[in-house]
């Protein structure tokens, strides 16, 4: 039987001699092949439709193998390809615009009984772009110009939704994000890593991730509560979610918004553009590792149940500061206008049970936190007790 270095050295000399057929005939059907930058083909006819376009679109189109290394059935095979973009067919959408590309590129073939059943290809697509004309040259004034054009957008997007986190207790940092800046996600110091205590907003994935990034890493989430503007990151995040067991059904769910809700409630002007600011901050549906309860320890915090809000509303204490972190068991904004207030019940709109709602805050503040800081706005500091006991007798607006 042929080696695998034989059969890949045959695949490439049957493209170069635009024998597409024979190409194609030595996949095993259902086979794919993983271009960087590219959807995944499924062999055969993934695979003869990607050369048919290519060669259509670079007539002259051809590899030279620069070096093979086969072992085990793999072959990897070097190469560089040349071609002239001139047509007439266009290739993935692109007209012909004539220009010769030239560039290097890395084949590595899995090949079982004599036929490719996998291969993965690497190349430079920036460079192939470039080369097209599709992106500026590297060093000319219009890369200069379109780079300060990408760091003008991310200073935006930083300012918009979320930029650098802040330290705000040993081993604690919040990230602010949204329009304006008012929801908290934070960070805790844990092992090599960080624990994130709520997720925010969906818009908030990419800072979240580089905060997390820079603090060692995202071990997992916990979120306070499953309701989109706290779950919203979470499904971007590539780490595990942790929920209280009441709100699983909530954070895995399709649905936005929480069948107990009383949109009505709010003023006749938010009440159509709250659907759509739920949905909008929604990442969707929430995958749940586990779950945790009153007294489970995260990230030297004790779990601390607070319904009321959300059935399975959780909170976190840390005993050695005094530091809790409550997600929606107070506001310190007005929902319907963005603006700071003193601590109060949440909005009835958003409410389960406001009868639990106020007996969460004075459990809350049974425990003499030091610092209070809630899922939105600003934290209670201070007279923090009194505060709360003023919260926990507000009216639910």
């Amino acid at each position: 039987m042929a080696s695998a270095a034989d059969i890949a050295k045959r695949y490439f000399a049957a493209i170069n001699a635009r024998e597409l057929e024979a190409a194609v005939g030595i996949w095993s059907p259902g086979g794919i092949e993983r271009i960087s930058g590219q959807p995944q083909l499924t062999a055969p006819d993934g695979v003869r439709r990607y050369f048919s376009e290519l060669l259509s679109a670079l007539p002259d189109f051809s590899f030279e193998i620069r070096d093979t290394v086969a072992a085990r059935g793999r072959c990897t095979v070097c190469w560089r390809a040349r071609g002239t973009f001139a047509g007439p067919g266009r290739f993935q959408g692109l007209a012909p615009t004539g220009a010769t590309v030239e560039f290097d590129g890395c084949d590595v073939l899995t090949i079982e009984d004599g036929q490719i059943t996998a291969n993965v290809v690497y190349l430079d697509g920036a460079e192939i772009a470039r080369q097209l004309g599709l992106l500026p040259a590297a060093g000319s004034a219009a890369e200069t110009a379109a780079i300060k054009l990408a760091n003008m957008r991310t200073r935006l997007r930083r300012a918009l939704y979320g930029a650098e986190p802040e330290a705000i207790a040993n081993g604690v940092w919040v990230l602010r994000g949204g329009r304006p800046r008012t929801m908290n996600v934070y960070l805790l110091a844990d092992g090599d890593g960080v624990t994130l205590f709520d997720a925010g907003i969906a818009e908030m994935a990419g800072a979240v991730a580089a905060a997390g990034a820079r603090l060692g890493g995202i071990r997992r989430v916990v979120l306070g509560h499953a309701d989109p503007d706290h779950r919203g990151a979470a499904p971007a995040l590539a780490a595990p979610v942790y929920c209280h067991p009441l709100e699983r059904a909530a954070a895995e769910s399709d649905a936005s918004l929480r069948s107990y809700w009383h949109l009505e409630e709010l003023a006749a002007w938010a009440r159509p553009v709250y659907p759509k600011l739920l949905t909008r901050w929604d990442g969707g549906r929430t995958a749940i590792a586990g779950t945790v309860q009153e007294g489970d320890e995260v990230a030297g915090f004790r779990v601390v149940e607070l319904p009321g809000h959300a059935p399975g509303q959780i909170g976190l204490f840390r005993e050695q500061d005094r530091l809790a972190l409550v997600s929606d068991c107070f506001y310190t904004l007005d929902p319907e206008t963005g603006r700071g207030t003193p601590a109060h019940v949440p909005h009835r709109a958003f409410n389960e049970d406001i009868g639990q709602v106020r007996a969460s805050i004075r459990k809350l503040a049974a425990l003499h936190p030091a610092i209070a800081w809630a899922g939105h706005a600003a934290p209670v500091a201070g007279d923090v007790d009194a505060q709360l006991e003023l919260a926990a007798t507000s009216p639910d607006k």
